[in-house]
């Protein structure tokens, strides 16, 4: 009895069933499970996307078709992904100054 409760409250039971494989998960675009669909209207073209996607490291099925516009909106929108900014850490206040004064931070800049 003493496994069940702690400090007058009851310990909830793991629920293992919801673990192990996924078999509905969403497959990555690019891969070859996959891949892209590109459209472009000339071979020259065709051979620069194809660069494209070997150096961002993705799989893309590409179809040459001089009737139809290029669509590549797929592999821009993946190339493009914006990063997260990240901002320089201000030092402490009894660390040295970053303007290179050799001060501390609290009686220079801060």
């Amino acid at each position: 009895m003493h496994d069940l409760y702690y400090k007058g409250r009851i310990h909830t039971r793991v629920n293992h069933v919801k673990s192990g494989y996924n078999t509905k998960r969403d497959v990555r675009l690019g891969t070859s499970e996959n891949p892209l669909s590109l459209t472009v209207t000339s071979e020259e073209r065709k051979n620069e996307v194809s660069k494209l996607v070997e150096q961002h490291e993705l799989v893309a099925d590409i179809s040459v078709s001089s009737d139809a516009s290029e669509d590549i909106n797929q592999l821009m929108a993946l190339i493009n992904t914006a990063s997260t900014t990240t901002f320089e850490k201000t030092p402490g206040r009894n660390d040295p100054c970053s303007c290179n004064s050799g001060k501390k931070f609290k009686k220079c800049c801060g």
